[in-house]
C-alpha cells in the first residue's frame, strides 16, 4: 500500500456492504456458525451465532438439504465449488426467501468428515420456465431431473447385456441439455478401447481405438486420474488437448463432458456426453452427469460379470453336453438342453449317447451304427458341485456301458460310484451337501427296436404311436444313484415299433412352469398329440411349449414357481420296410406290460395303459368292460398261479371298424374253466364276464403256461347312434 492511499476496508465490512454471509461447517462436530448477514439470510436474527446440523436443517427446505449433501460430494470428488441454491423456511413452512451458497469444501480421511467454508447470498427466484428458471435446481427444473434419474436408474438396472446397457444409455434424455452424441471407452492394458458409441456414425471410431492411456486425450486423462473432464467451449478443448483437438474438431460439437466409470472403487473406463449446443457444466448438471456415470458403471459391470459368466457357462455347456454321434440307420435321434434355472447356465442335468461292445458292425454306406445306449439324468442341484457330479457321473457311466455291462449293472455300479463320491454314511459328511442323482438308462438294438430300460428314479419313458396317441410306459424302476451303494435297478424290455416315437425328458419338461407332475404331464401329452412334424420339429415344439411366451399363458396350480433345466431326448423308428421304402401295414397300437407277484399294485397302471390306449374309442362302455375285463385276467393270475403275468393289448383297424384285443400271459400249467359260482360265492365269475361282454374270447396252452385272450369290435356309427338314442328313451 502506497503512504498516504486510504486503508482498504476489512472484509467482513465489504461482504456486509454486498449482503453476503459467510459460514463455517464441520461435520465431525455436527456445528454450523453464520455471521450476523448469514443469520439473517436464514431467517435468524442478525447476529453471530452457532448452530446444530438439525436447526439449520429446519430452516431449509428438506428437499435442499439433501441437494446439498449431494453437491458437497460432488465437489469433494471433482475439487471444485460446491454451488447450490436452497430455500429458506419460516417456522410455518413458508418459503421466505432463496439464497445461493458456495463454499470450498475438504475431506477429511482421518476424522471422515467434510469442512466446508463458505458465502451465503440472497438471489431473485427466476420466472419457472425461463431460461434462467430451468437452470437452477428449484422448481419445476429439479421434479424432472429426480424423475429422469428414477427412470434412468430403472432402465440400467434392468438391462442384462452390455449391448442393452449401451442402448439404454444412448436413449437417455437429460432434462434441459440432452447430449447428441455418446461414448463409452474401455481399458485393455494399457490402451484405451471403444465399448460403444451412438451419434457418430460406424467407423468414425477408428482413430480413438487403441489409444495409448498416455495419449493427451480427455478420455485418457479421465482413466488415469479418476477425475471428469470438462469442456464447455471449442476454445476450451482446443487449449488444454492441442495434439488431439483436430480428431474431436470433425464432429462440430460445442461442449464436452468426459465422466470416469468407476466400480468398486476401480476405474473401469470413461463416458463422454458431447453436445452441439454451448453447456455451462453448473454444479447442478455436473451432479447429473456424474449419477448417470455412476449408474452407467455398474450397469456395465453387472453386464460384463453375467456375460462372463454366460460365455463360461456356455463353455462348460458345450464341454459336458455330447454330440449325438453318428447317424443312426433307421432311427432319428435328437436332443434338446435348455437352462432355465438361475445361476449359473448348466447344471445337473445331462443326456448322452453311448456306442456299445458287442454290437453289429457299423454301417458305412449307410452311416449308421450298432447298439448303443441312451441315457438321461439329473444330479440334485443347480450349481457348481451339481455341474461338477454330472460330469464325473457321466464319465462313469460310459467307462460301465464300454465294459459290456447290462443296464442294470450300469446303474447299480453308477449308484455305487456317486455314493463314494459323495461320501454318504461318514461321520464328516455335511449332512446338507448330501446329493443324488435320477437316471434312466435304454440299451437300443436299432434293427429290432429292442428296448432294455433301467430307470433310477426317474420319469418313465413317453412313447408316440404311430397314430398320435401317447402313452406312459411304465418300466421298473430303484432309488436314486446315490442313495442306496447296494440298491437292484430291474429291467424292463419294449420294442419300439416302426413310425412310433420315444421320448425321455428331465423332470424339468414337465413342472417348469409352476405345473405339478399331473398338470405338467398333460401339457406334454397334449404338444405331443397334437404336433404332425419331424423330430427335430417336434423337440423344438416341446420346448417352446413348456419354455416359450406361450408357457405364460399356461401355467401350472404351484405357487412356487422354481425353474429347472429342460433336457429332453427323442428317439424315433423311421417307418421303413426292409427294402427302404415305406412299409404298407395296418396301423396297430400296442401296449405291454409286465404285472409280477410282489406288484399287485401295477394292476392300476395296466388300467391307466388301457385306457390311454383306447382314449378315442367310440364306445366308453366297451371301454369301460374291457378294463373290468383287465382287471379280472391280471388277479386271477396273481391269485391262483404263482407266476407274473404279462399284458398285450392291441388296437388295429381303420377307424371305426377297428378291433381291440388284450391277452394276458403266465406260466401256469392249469388251464381256467367256467363255473357256476352260487349267489354267496366271492370267485368263479371270471370267465362268465368275459363270455358275456366280449365279442370272442379264447384261452390257448403254450409251450410254457398259457394266455387268454378276449376281443372287442367298435360298432360303426349309425350304430353307435342307435344305442345312445335307445338308452335315452329307455325309462
Amino acid at each position: 500500500m502506497r503512504t498516504g492511499e486510504p486503508p482498504l476496508p476489512a472484509v467482513g465490512d465489504v461482504l456486509a456492504s454486498l449482503a453476503t454471509g459467510v459460514w463455517h461447517w464441520d461435520t465431525s462436530t455436527g456445528l454450523v456458525t453464520a455471521d450476523a448477514e448469514a443469520a439473517r439470510l436464514l431467517g435468524l436474527p442478525a447476529e453471530e451465532v452457532s448452530l446444530t446440523e438439525a436447526q439449520v436443517r429446519a430452516r431449509l427446505h428438506p428437499v435442499d438439504w439433501n441437494e446439498i449433501t449431494g453437491v458437497v460430494q460432488l465437489a469433494v470428488a471433482e475439487g471444485t465449488l460446491a454451488e447450490v441454491r436452497v430455500r429458506i423456511m419460516d417456522e410455518r413452512g413458508r418459503i421466505i426467501r432463496v439464497v445461493r451458497s458456495r463454499s470450498r469444501p475438504t475431506y477429511d480421511r482421518r476424522k471422515k468428515a467434510y469442512e466446508l467454508i463458505g458465502t451465503l447470498q440472497e438471489v431473485t427466484e427466476p420466472t419457472p420456465g425461463s431460461p434462467a428458471g430451468r437452470s437452477t435446481v428449484t422448481g419445476d427444473w429439479r421434479r424432472s431431473r429426480e424423475a429422469f434419474l428414477l427412470d434412468a436408474g430403472r432402465a440400467l438396472a434392468e438391462a442384462r447385456s452390455t449391448a442393452e446397457v449401451l442402448r439404454v444409455a444412448a436413449g437417455l434424455s437429460m432434462p434441459g441439455f440432452s447430449p447428441d452424441g455418446l461414448a463409452v471407452f474401455g481399458v485393455e492394458g494399457d490402451r484405451l478401447t471403444i465399448i460403444g458409441h451412438h451419434g457418430q456414425r460406424p467407423g468414425d471410431e477408428g482413430p480413438f481405438v487403441h489409444m495409448a492411456l498416455e495419449t493427451d486425450y480427455p478420455a485418457a486423462e479421465v482413466v488415469r486420474t479418476g477425475r471428469a473432464v470438462y469442456l464447455s467451449s471449442p476454445e476450451e478443448y482446443r487449449a488444454r488437448y492441442p495434439l488431439t483437438w483436430p480428431l474431436a474438431q470433425r464432429f462440430n460439437r460445442r461442449s464436452w463432458a468426459f465422466l470416469p466409470l468407476t466400480a468398486s472403487g476401480r476405474t473401469m473406463g470413461a463416458w463422454m456426453a458431447a453436445f452441439t449446443h454451448p453447456v455451462a457444466f453448473t454444479p447442478d448438471e455436473r451432479s447429473v452427469l456424474t449419477t448417470v456415470a455412476r449408474m452407467l458403471a455398474q450397469a456395465l459391470s453387472r453386464a460384463g460379470t453375467a456375460e462372463t459368466e454366460r460365455e463360461l457357462s456356455e463353455g462348460l455347456q458345450r464341454s459336458m453336453m455330447p454330440t449325438l454321434g453318428p447317424e443312426v440307420a433307421g432311427m432319428d435321434l435328437v436332443a434338446r438342453y435348455v437352462p432355465t434355472g438361475g445361476g449359473l447356465q448348466v447344471g445337473g442335468d445331462w443326456y448322452d449317447m453311448i456306442p456299445l461292445p458287442g454290437g453289429p458292425a457299423r454301417s458305412r454306406s449307410k452311416g449308421g451304427a450298432g447298439r448303443f445306449a441312451l441315457v438321461m439324468g439329473d444330479v440334485q442341484g443347480h450349481d457348481v458341485r451339481a455341474a461338477g457330479l454330472m460330469g464325473q457321473l457321466r464319465i462313469a457311466l460310459r467307462a460301465y456301458a464300454s465294459e459290456g455291462h447290462r443296464p442294470d449293472a450300469v446303474l447299480s455300479r453308477a449308484s455305487r460310484f456317486l455314493h463314494g463320491v459323495v461320501g454318504c454314511g461318514t461321520e464328516d459328511d455335511d449332512i446338507t451337501d448330501l446329493r443324488f442323482a435320477t437316471c434312466l438308462y435304454a440299451e437300443v438294438d436299432p434293427r429290432t427296436g429292442v428296448l432294455e430300460v433301467a430307470r433310477a428314479g426317474h420319469p418313465d419313458p413317453v412313447i408316440r404311436m404311430t397314430d398320435g396317441t401317447v402313452l406312459m410306459r411304465p418300466t421298473a424302476g430303484g432309488l436314486p444313484l446315490g442313495v442306496d451303494p447296494d440298491a437292484d435297478y430291474p429291467t424292463t424290455r419294449f420294442t419300439l415299433e416302426p413310425g412310433e416315437t420315444m421320448m425321455i425328458c428331465t423332470d424339468g419338461l414337465i413342472e417348469t412352469g409352476g405345473h405339478d407332475l399331473d398338470t405338467g404331464w398333460q401339457r406334454v401329452r397334449t404338444i405331443l398329440e397334437q404336433h404332425e412334424g419331424d423330430t427335430e420339429e417336434l423337440a423344438d415344439a416341446l420346448v417352446q411349449g413348456v419354455h416359450g411366451p406361450s408357457s405364460h399363458y399356461t401355467t401350472g396350480p404351484l405357487a412356487d414357481r422354481r425353474e429347472d433345466d429342460i433336457a429332453v431326448l427323442l428317439l424315433n423308428r423311421h417307418p421303413e420296410a426292409p427294402g427302404g421304402t415305406v412299409a404298407e401295414r395296418p396301423e396297430i397300437r400296442r401296449t405291454l406290460l409286465t404285472v409280477a407277484q410282489a406288484e399287485p399294485e401295477r394292476i392300476s397302471v395296466a388300467r391307466q395303459q388301457l385306457r390311454e390306449l383306447l382314449h378315442d374309442w367310440s364306445s366308453s362302455e366297451q371301454v369301460d368292460s374291457a378294463v373290468l375285463l383287465l382287471s379280472e385276467m391280471l388277479t386271477n393270475v396273481l391269485v391262483h398261479t404263482d407266476t407274473d403275468a404279462l399284458l398285450l393289448a392291441e388296437v388295429s383297424g381303420e377307424n371305426r371298424e377297428r378291433r381291440m384285443r388284450v391277452e394276458v400271459t403266465d406260466a401256469g400249467e392249469e388251464l381256467p374253466h367256467k363255473r357256476r359260482p352260487g349267489e354267496l360265492a366271492s370267485s368263479g365269475r371270471g370267465l362268465l364276464l368275459i363270455e358275456l361282454l366280449a365279442d370272442a374270447w379264447g384261452v390257448e396252452p403254450r409251450g410254457v403256461g398259457k394266455s387268454i385272450w378276449f376281443e372287442l369290435y367298435e360298432p360303426p356309427r349309425d350304430k353307435l347312434s342307435r344305442q345312445v338314442l335307445t338308452r335315452r328313451d329307455t325309462p
